[in-house]
């Protein structure tokens, strides 16, 4: 992503180097054109990016908290409980209603820890790659690639 001079000045601004009045200050005279102000909004948002590209919508969050440590220990210990649970009522032959709400107990504890880890460890990267065909003939000497030892 290229740096222009308006990112460099709301960085330093956010990092506290440059005051808010000294950027406004700086930016006074600067006229767009209402073309260039549409095309400055659009940009990144309506255009196809490359493929291989990397879009961050937002900065990670961190996954260090002890609220996500909590859930994945809650978690771990009531998907074991369900699962062992289950097992035991196997080889004991509980009826088919007990077995499913063991079953469904643990299935919801692992859909709640993967909502946790979505939302709240995940990184928020998306990385854009386009589909590409499946099979290359060998008559297309343009998509071979020489590699080199």
């Amino acid at each position: 992503m290229s740096e222009d001079i308006v990112m460099r000045l709301l960085r330093q601004v956010k990092s506290g180097e440059v005051s808010l009045e000294d950027a406004r200050f700086a930016l006074e005279d600067v006229n767009l054109t209402e073309e260039e102000y549409i095309t400055a909004v659009d940009h990144g948002v309506f255009n196809m990016p490359e493929a291989g590209t990397i879009v961050r919508s937002s900065i990670s969050p961190s996954a260090s908290t002890w609220l996500v440590t909590i859930v994945f220990v809650w978690g771990l210990f009531w998907t074991i409980y369900w699962a062992g649970g289950l097992a035991y009522g196997l080889f004991n032959h509980w009826d088919q209603q007990m077995l499913s709400f063991f079953l469904a107990m643990m299935l919801t504890t692992i859909i709640i820890m993967g909502i946790v880890y979505l939302k709240w460890v995940m990184p928020d990267t998306l990385i854009v790659k386009h589909r590409r065909n499946k099979y290359i003939t060998p008559k297309d000497p343009n998509s071979w690639k020489n590699y080199k030892v």
